[in-house]
This record gives C-alpha cells, structure tokens and sequence, in this order.
C-alpha cells in the first residue's frame, strides 16, 4: 500500500507529462515559427495605432487586435499544454460589406518611402493586411506539420480568421482606393470561368 501511494502521483506526473509533450519535431518548429508570426502582427499594431488618421481603420485595427489577442492564447494554452483551451476557438465577425469596386484608375506610381513621417493610412493598412496573410500561411504550414491532434485544429480552425481578416483590410483598402482590381474582358472572363468543368467519381 505504501509504496503504491508513492508511485500515484509520480504516474500521474508522467502521464501529463506525456500527454503535454505529444509534439513533433517539425510541429514545434512550426509552431514557434507561427507564434512569432502573430506576435510580429500584433506588435506592429500597437506601434502603428497612434499613426493611424481614419477612425473606420482605427476600428478595424483595434477589432482585430482585440480577436488575435484571445486567438493567440488559445493557441499557446493548447501548444503548452496539448489539452483542449479554456477558451475555444472564435469566429471572427466583419463589420464591412462584402463589395468590391473593380476596374483601374490611373494614379501615381507607387514607391518606397523616403521618410516616417511619410507613414498614412494606405501603408499601414497595408501592413496589417501583410501580417494577416503572413499568420494565415504559417498556420497552414504548421496545422499540416502538427502530430497533437489538438493543436492541429487549433491552428486549422483559426486559419478561416485569418483570412477573415484580411479580407476586410482588403475591402477598406478597396474602398478607399489603395488597392484596385482589375478585371479581364467579358469575353475573356467567360473564356477562363468556362475552363473547367466538374466530373463523375471513376472508383465507384
């Protein structure tokens, strides 16, 4: 009896242990790696919000932020641990339309700038626009490395926010003219939407 007593929480000990240790090799490199992604976007955040000008970009910022804030630790509670997060993963709620303007008006050509105090609106969303496509790739890399089976929807289920949000920056920079699209010719357009065609399963 006694020396049962004794062993019960050693057990207990390596079994959490294991339970939190259950990661691979490329898995904990991914994740690292992903981390620091998000850590880079939500630093770069605080440090461009007192530049910004537009209240509709500050909103957006600050939304954001405020969901990546709980979606990073929900994914480094998983990380650590390997059991399910105290909080779950969320949804990510757009508060924009879904319209796009397309065509190309002409303009001046873009270039690097010179100076900070050059800094606007059209730069800084765009470089939050940037580190939500830069998050979203290294949580696919890292959702298709993961072994724990956790983590792995975790990060799959946080990918879909990711590009939730960069949807909306792409939109706000649409809007305002930051960012345009261009647009094949109807005949064209057609000629390319017609390319492919769905098919019959041969295996069954």
């Amino acid at each position: 009896m006694s020396q049962s007593f004794y062993n019960e929480p050693s057990n207990q000990t390596s079994f959490n242990q294991q339970h939190s240790l259950n990661h691979g090799g490329h898995e904990v490199m991914d994740m690292h790696e992903t981390l620091g992604e998000i850590i880079a976007g939500m630093n770069q955040s605080i440090l461009l919000r007192p530049q910004v000008k537009d209240t509709e970009l500050l909103s957006i910022l600050d939304r954001q932020y405020n969901f990546t804030l709980g979606m990073y630790n929900t994914i480094v509670e998983s990380f650590k641990t390997g059991h399910d997060p105290s909080v779950p993963t969320g949804r990510y709620q757009m508060e924009t339309g879904h319209d796009f303007k397309f065509g190309l008006n002409p303009g001046q050509p873009k270039k690097p700038m010179q100076n900070a105090s050059e800094i606007n609106d059209e730069a800084i969303s765009g470089f939050l626009l940037g580190a939500q496509k830069g998050a979203a790739k290294c949580m696919t890399a890292a959702a298709t490395e993961t072994t724990n089976p956790v983590v792995r929807r975790v990060v799959a289920d946080s990918i879909p926010n990711c590009i939730e949000m960069a949807y909306e920056l792409s939109i706000y920079q649409n809007k305002h003219g930051y960012y345009q699209v261009p647009q094949y010719s109807q005949q064209d357009m057609q000629t390319m939407l017609n390319s492919f065609d769905t098919t019959k399963n041969p295996l069954h």
